[in-house]
């Protein structure tokens, strides 16, 4: 068994390969470290890339494209490593980014997963919106991050340096411990994109387990390379998932009143969506709400399941207000703000 396998879930993405494939081979070489491009049924030329490219590379070549949630799925059931690393095929890493993150989690067992300090690709002063310097949640189910609330993207001046207890590590660059990964069952694939790492994080959480984000390690993520943020798709998958783990993680009378709440926000953004036009995307919330209550019947067995499994009631890194109403009522606009009295 190696450390570490860094493990790139690759689809129709040789052109990512490319730039980014160079970087993380170069900065997670080593007898404890493996790079491994698990490709997603890919119908471009990314899997003859790679064997004329990187030969020594280990490829896992999936039949078909089983989504970012299964596709890891079955790539980490294939990997023989003590840790695990999801990383996103358009992320550029650094020097000691990888030793940063197994150094702390080895010395550190209670802690299951970590992610390192993400930063634009395309503005490297700014942090990147998908993880930031760690993922946090409230308690009606928005994520956001330290270092981005909501679209607002803080530069990063080394005020979140320090390594701190996190909701949620982003996906994009998720270091964790392989058995743990398997024991909770991996990422939902009925997500198949989107949200799918919350979900995880929050049945770690609620089983006791620790996760930390740990600014000395450093990477560079582009964002978007898959569906922009403001794609339909996107919007829907987002919006779907987002009640499904609610759904998941929640007991059942904090459920209730989360759903009431979160119906009268979502419904507010439903209308702003139309006021602007954006009629596709209004199509997508309404869409998402209409299959998250068909979807509900065959999630019963699994929630109990995970009910059963709970021995957190209150996980103290959620955010116990709403942090709609931080930001647009009390201006709140950085992760200090949110914090301070």
């Amino acid at each position: 068994m190696i450390k570490a396998a860094v493990v790139i879930l690759n689809w129709n993405g040789v052109k990512l390969l490319e730039q980014f494939l160079p970087s993380v081979v170069a900065h997670s070489s080593g007898d404890a470290y493996r790079v491994v491009v698990a490709d997603n049924g890919s119908s471009d030329t990314s899997v003859e890339f790679l064997k004329t490219k990187y030969p020594s590379l280990h490829v896992i070549q999936l039949d078909k494209n089983y989504g970012f949630a299964e596709g890891y799925n079955k790539a980490i059931q294939q990997v023989d490593a003590e840790y695990v690393v999801l990383l996103n095929s358009d992320v550029e890493t650094t020097e000691n980014w990888l030793d940063s993150l197994i150094l702390y989690m080895d010395a550190h067992p209670h802690v299951v997963a970590a992610q390192p300090k993400i930063r634009s690709y395309h503005h490297p002063h700014m942090f990147e919106y998908a993880g930031a310097a760690g993922g946090f949640i409230d308690r009606y189910g928005y994520p956001f991050c330290r270092g981005r609330i909501l679209e607002v993207l803080e530069e990063d001046q080394g005020q979140y340096d320090e390594p701190i207890p996190i909701f949620w590590a982003t996906g994009a660059a998720l270091c964790i411990r392989r058995d743990e990964y398997l024991n909770v069952g991996g990422l939902d694939p009925r997500f198949f994109a989107h949200m799918e790492e919350i979900d995880l994080c929050w049945r770690l959480q609620s089983r006791g387990k620790r996760l930390m984000c740990i600014p000395e390690s450093v990477v560079y993520h582009v964002g978007g390379a898959s569906l922009s943020k403001d794609n339909p798709k996107k919007m829907y998958l987002n919006f779907r998932n987002n009640l499904l783990m609610l759904y998941k993680n929640l007991p059942q009378l904090d459920f209730m009143v989360t759903f009431l709440i979160r119906f009268f926000f979502d419904f507010m953004a439903y209308l702003h969506l139309i006021y602007k036009g954006e009629f596709k995307s209004a199509r997508a919330v309404r869409e998402a709400y209409r299959d998250f209550k068909k979807m509900c019947p065959s999630y019963k067995v699994l929630r109990n399941e995970n009910m059963s499994k709970t021995t957190v009631k209150r996980i103290n890194t959620m955010f116990r207000k709403s942090i709609l109403l931080q930001f647009y009522l009390f201006r709140k606009k950085t992760y200090r703000n949110l914090y301070s009295k």
